[in-house]
This record gives C-alpha cells, sequence and structure tokens, in this order.
C-alpha cells in the first residue's frame, strides 16, 4: 500500500523555464525595465504591493494598459476601511475591456450541459449577440444603474445577458435556478430589479425540475419589475401565460440583430453587480461590487495569480450562485476562452469532468475541495483515461483542502500540475490567499498571500501571528472590497459584518494559520455562516425553512470539518407536537430546506435535542457550539454565565468527545 503523503511535504515546484513563462515573472521584468524596481523572490514583490499600495495598483493600471476616458486623480484618495475611494475621476467600462481581447482564431466560450450538446461561440458572435441585447435592454427601459437580475444556470446567455448589462451601465445580479423561492426572493426584492430573466426549469443528474412556479412566485413578490423574459430551456415551448409582461428570449431580442456594440463609460465606482453573502441574522447581504473595482482585481487574479494568457482555456465548475461564475467570466479580460458547464458533475459518470477537461483542452480545470475529495473517494483515476496534456494547473476553493485531496490530484491527474489552492470569497469577489506560480506546493498549504492583499492572523487582542490559528483580516484596503450594502442606511450593516471586532480592519470570518515559510492554512468559518460548495447562506434562512411548521419547535445548524477536510452540515432540531425524531420528519424537514433554500444546503445529518442554547438575550449559540464540536474546552468556548439555559449545551460536550474518539 502506498504510504500517505505528509502535511507540509514538497509537492511540486515550478521549473525555471516554467517561471520565466509566466505573467508574474514578464511583470516583474516589465517593473525593472519601467520603474527601476528589481524584485528577485514573490515575497519580496509582495512587501512591496502592500507597503507601496498605490504605487503598486497604478502600475497595475499601466501595465494592463486599462482604459479610461478621463485620467485619475490619484490612485488612493482616502485608505480608510470602509470608504477607500480609488482611481476618482475615472470613467471606464468593464465589458469594453473584454471585447479588446477578442481574437479570431480561438472561441471565446465552450459550453455543455445535460440538455445542449459542446458547442463553441467565436468572439464575433458574442459582440453581436452582446450588442442585439444590450439594445434589446434599452428599448425595453433599462438606463444606467437599473438592476438587471437573472435566475438562469451557467450558460452561454447568462454570460451574454451580463456582458450586454454590464456595456449600457446597468447592474447585475444572479442566482443558480436550483435556488428556491424564497431565497432567491429574499436578494433580489432587496435590490429594485426592473427585468427579470429566467429560465423555464433545468436538468440535473438525468432528471427535469420544472421552475416556472418558483418564477410566478419571484414575479409575485418583487413589484419593481417591468418585464420577465423567459428562455426556453427545459422545454422547447414553455407556458408563460400566467406570468406578467412575460416575453421569449427571442422575441426580446428581435429587431436588434444589427446594433453596434457601445459602451457607456461610468465611474470606476459605479456598480457593476450585487452579489449576496449571509450573515447569522437577517437578510443576505446585498453585496454591491464596482466595474472598476472587479477590473483592475480580476485583471490581477486572472493574470498572475491564475496565470491565464491568450489563448489558454479556463474552467470552474460553478452555478451562477457562486461567485466563482463572476470570476470564471471575468476570464474574457485577459484573452482566454471561458468553459462552461450545466448539471451534475457526475452523471453520466464520475469522470466527467475529467473527460470534458481533455476534450476541449481545457489549461485550468477549478473546482470545490469537496469535489476533488469526492474524486478520491470514489477511485477516480483521470490520468488512466485521459491524456490532459494542456492541463498545466488545477484550482481548488469553497473549503480547504486538506493533505488527502492534494495526494490525490499529484497521484491521479498529473505529477506536474501546478494545484491552486485559493481561500477568498463573495464579499471580495476574489481571492485574498492562493496561488502563485513562482511558489513550491506543500500538501494541504495554500501557497501565500495575493499581490495587493495585506492579510494577517489577528489572536483576540488584535496582534498578528504567524504559526498559530486565528482570525483572517485584511488590514488595508482592496479595490473590490464592496463599495457598500445596498440599502444599508449609514453603512450600518457593513461595519457590523466586517469592522465590528477589530476597527478600521477588515475581519473576514475565516480561521487561518501562517507558517514560517509564508504559506498558510484556512481552519474553516470563524462565525456561523454556512459555506456549501461556496455559496454562503446565513442561519437564520435555513432556520425559516426548518421551523415552518409545528413539527419543529426550534433548531439549531452547524457546519464543521469532520476530521478530513470535508465540510460537514449538522442540523440540531427540537421536535414539535410529539417530540419524535422519525425518519417521515427528517425527510420533510430536508424537503423544505431543498424547496425553500437550495439542494446543497440540505444537511448531512439531522440530530434530536431537548433544546437549543441561548444567551440571556435569547441569541442562539452557535459560533460556542461550533467550537466545541471542533474539541475547544468547554469552559473556552462559552462562558456559561450569560447562558440561559447552561444545562442545554450537554448533548453537544458528548456529541464532541464521540467525534473526538472517532477521529
Amino acid at each position: 500500500m502506498t504510504e500517505a503523503i505528509k502535511e507540509g511535504t514538497l509537492l511540486w515546484e515550478p521549473s525555471d523555464a516554467f517561471k520565466q513563462q509566466t505573467n508574474l515573472a514578464k511583470y516583474m521584468e516589465w517593473l525593472k525595465e519601467h520603474k527601476q524596481l528589481s524584485f528577485d523572490r514573490y515575497e519580496d514583490l509582495w512587501k512591496w504591493s502592500v507597503t507601496e499600495l498605490e504605487a503598486f495598483w497604478a502600475s497595475l493600471w499601466e501595465y494592463f494598459s486599462v482604459q479610461s476616458s478621463t485620467p485619475y486623480r490619484r490612485v488612493l484618495a482616502d485608505r480608510t476601511m470602509p470608504g477607500a475611494r480609488w482611481f476618482e475621476g475615472t470613467r471606464l467600462n468593464y465589458a469594453e475591456h473584454v471585447f479588446r481581447q477578442a481574437r479570431p482564431d480561438v472561441p471565446a466560450m465552450i459550453s455543455l450541459s445535460e440538455l445542449r450538446p459542446l458547442q463553441e461561440m467565436s468572439w464575433q458572435t458574442l459582440r453581436e449577440r452582446v450588442a442585439s441585447f444590450a439594445a434589446a435592454l434599452k428599448a425595453a427601459g433599462i438606463r444606467e444603474g437599473d438592476r438587471v437580475v437573472a435566475y438562469l444556470p451557467n450558460i452561454p446567455e447568462a454570460v451574454i445577458a451580463f456582458l450586454a448589462s454590464a456595456s449600457i451601465g446597468a447592474t447585475w445580479s444572479s442566482c443558480s435556478p436550483d435556488f428556491g423561492g424564497p431565497t432567491v426572493i429574499d436578494r433580489f426584492r432587496q435590490i429594485g430589479p426592473s427585468i427579470l430573466l429566467v429560465v423555464d426549469g433545468y436538468r440535473y443528474g438525468g432528471k427535469d425540475f420544472d421552475r416556472m412556479p418558483v418564477v410566478r412566485q419571484i414575479q409575485d413578490a418583487i413589484p419593481t419589475l417591468k418585464q420577465t423574459v423567459v428562455l426556453p430551456y427545459l422545454s422547447a415551448q414553455p407556458d408563460i401565460s400566467g406570468l406578467k409582461n412575460a416575453v421569449f428570449w427571442e422575441e426580446f431580442v428581435r429587431g436588434h440583430g444589427r446594433e453596434e456594440l457601445a459602451f457607456a463609460r461610468v465611474p470606476f465606482e459605479h456598480p457593476l453587480w450585487v452579489l449576496y453573502s449571509s450573515g447569522t441574522t437577517g437578510l443576505p447581504k446585498a453585496i454591491v461590487q464596482s466595474q472598476g473595482g472587479i477590473l483592475i482585481e480580476h485583471l490581477k487574479l486572472c493574470g498572475f495569480h491564475y496565470d491565464l494568457r491568450p489563448g489558454d482555456r479556463f474552467f470552474w465548475y460553478t452555478t451562477t450562485g457562486w461567485m466563482m461564475w463572476n470570476v470564471l467570466v471575468s476570464g474574457l479580460l485577459v484573452g482566454v476562452t471561458i468553459i462552461l458547464y450545466d448539471g451534475n458533475p457526475n452523471h453520466p459518470h464520475p469522470e466527467m469532468l475529467w473527460e470534458l477537461a481533455d476534450k476541449t483542452d481545457i489549461t485550468l480545470f477549478g473546482t470545490s475541495a469537496d469535489y476533488l475529495l469526492a474524486c478520491r473517494n470514489n477511485k477516480v483515476q483521470p490520468n488512466r483515461k485521459f491524456r490532459l496534456e494542456r492541463l498545466r494547473s488545477i484550482g481548488s476553493t469553497a473549503s480547504p483542502l486538506p493533505p488527502e485531496g492534494f495526494e490525490w490530484v499529484y497521484r491521479n491527474v498529473k505529477p506536474d500540475v501546478w494545484l491552486n489552492s485559493c481561500s477568498g470569497g463573495t464579499d471580495v469577489c476574489t481571492a485574498i490567499v492562493g496561488g502563485t506560480p513562482l511558489l513550491p506546493v506543500h500538501s494541504g498549504e495554500i501557497q501565500g498571500p495575493l499581490l495587493g492583499v495585506n492579510v494577517k492572523a489577528f489572536d483576540e487582542h488584535g496582534r498578528p501571528v504567524t504559526d498559530q490559528v486565528g482570525e483572517l483580516v485584511v488590514t488595508d484596503p482592496m479595490p473590490s472590497m464592496p463599495i457598500r450594502f445596498w440599502n444599508d442606511a449609514n453603512n450600518e450593516r457593513y461595519l457590523e459584518s466586517y469592522f465590528r471586532m477589530y476597527p478600521g480592519v477588515w475581519r473576514h470570518g475565516d480561521w487561518i494559520r501562517f507558517t514560517r515559510r509564508g504559506s498558510c492554512q484556512i481552519y474553516g468559518r470563524s462565525d456561523s455562516t454556512i459555506n456549501r460548495g461556496g455559496v454562503r447562506i446565513g442561519t437564520s434562512e435555513i432556520y425559516s425553512a426548518v421551523e415552518d411548521g409545528e413539527d419543529v419547535k426550534d433548531s439549531l445548524v452547524i457546519d464543521i470539518d469532520d476530521g478530513s477536510g470535508k465540510l460537514r452540515m449538522l442540523l440540531f432540531v427540537v421536535p414539535g407536537k410529539d417530540g419524535g425524531l422519525d425518519e417521515e420528519l427528517k425527510n420533510r424537514i430536508k424537503r423544505r430546506v431543498r424547496e425553500n433554500c437550495s439542494p446543497r444546503h440540505v444537511p448531512d445529518e439531522i440530530l434530536a435535542i431537548p433544546e437549543v442554547p441561548r444567551t440571556l438575550n435569547g441569541k442562539k449559540l452557535e459560533v460556542p457550539i461550533k467550537r466545541i464540536l471542533m474539541g475547544v474546552p468547554v469552559e473556552k468556548a462559552v462562558n456559561r454565565g450569560v447562558m440561559a439555559n447552561p444545562d442545554a449545551i450537554r448533548p453537544f460536550v458528548e456529541l464532541a468527545e464521540s467525534l473526538r474518539r472517532k477521529n
């Protein structure tokens, strides 16, 4: 039997030839020639990028030839967080930067779904379809700043509609069709959209899901909608007679096929899109990110930290409800072909995505840590069936990738592949720590911090620590940080979300440990937000679904590492009327979560408890219970003196001991 690879083992090191071909090496040469700045190591370049923040971002503006109709007055007018103001005075357009990369010799997109065969779209066709959709949006009365929302899968029409929205200065927001009605409504209703783009249904794992009832539910709940555009996807001619002001996609764009694509140049901080990342209470946070901030951040991310170049093929397994879809589309900014897939990654067989990678010559194969671990558990061996000749790197995010995941990749995919494990999130729509093609890869570790990101681990006193688990914080602003939350009076919720613990310092909500060599490890969420496949959902949304009936009096949900690096969602319920938790009740609870939240948020296990531990003012003790289940001693995890019901923690202490013995 092959011996397991230990944590920290060196698995890959870039050769000199590999380094010389990277975009980062070329950027460092450019700095030397044009700015008289010489850096021999990535670590030195990173230190300069965070100590000389303005000089670094100004160099990227110049290096990537960012186009603006007016020059910037200064790079960073105010470093205060929140409120940092970047590149004031500039006017630009994200979509314009996409289409300056157009290449006639390669496709812009390659797509596959369970409902459609593999197909390519040229840059010219993409431009024409974006132009016609943008013209249709304008004809429908959509103007700069209006919100365009989409209930669409990861298919070409979603990319086309987003780029059209960006081109006219409208603000985009999307949810995946597997999201239930209440989950979508809680997101879209906040931002008052004018137009809704939907599919009639989708197919997943060979099973069809009709979403027209959900579309009607969304329409009824959002009074600002002026029009709904329906894309026939599951069926050729869905019945839209019950919808208000609805037209089919083809009818919507009819008559706009000869339009030229134009770009509205907007201020740097003009809203590009709204993403959603839930806190533990209240509605999901409606995170507004800017055209300019996302543009320059994603040029850096895709160009330097993914090392994508014109001619490469960029894939990430994602839905439109996860920020990695937005990052995937941004691959177009650096001239790559993006690969879209809509469907079950294991259908019709567990090697399906690797077959797609081989067939389409994928250069960067992006996915979640859970998917890589599932491949390992299913004994998938891509190197036995596929050549994967152009595969240069594998991206992994959404949850921490443990050493077993690293081991599986290097033994079963490709021994010389660059494994780019990264972590960041929806809140900044980028990685904070992640891959760098100039650094080695060690088992179970992320290579290090990204350029321009002054990230540290803080202890409870706000002091930086090394070789110790602490709160992940960012001490200086990033361009892609939210410009605001939608409808957040006086930035109250924004401040509460990121700056309550350490005023003026961004607290991200993850546990992190930096090693002495600069690499790091993520240990999951430090708050109680549920992270499933990269989509964060607030516990309040779970509770609304679970407790929607007399059969459940109360509940508590926790996401913990099961010991193998895989996050496991545990739902504890106080049963209702008869006091029993049988399979019938479990199935009802799962069905409610599936329909009201999404299938990915169905709990892995449901357990009965006598009562939910609460504070004296009635708050559920989510974080302390999570810490107990992670092995933190009770006396360090919770102060019983602030509890309304101290005895309620006993079942969790017993479960923690059981988990400890099992591991």
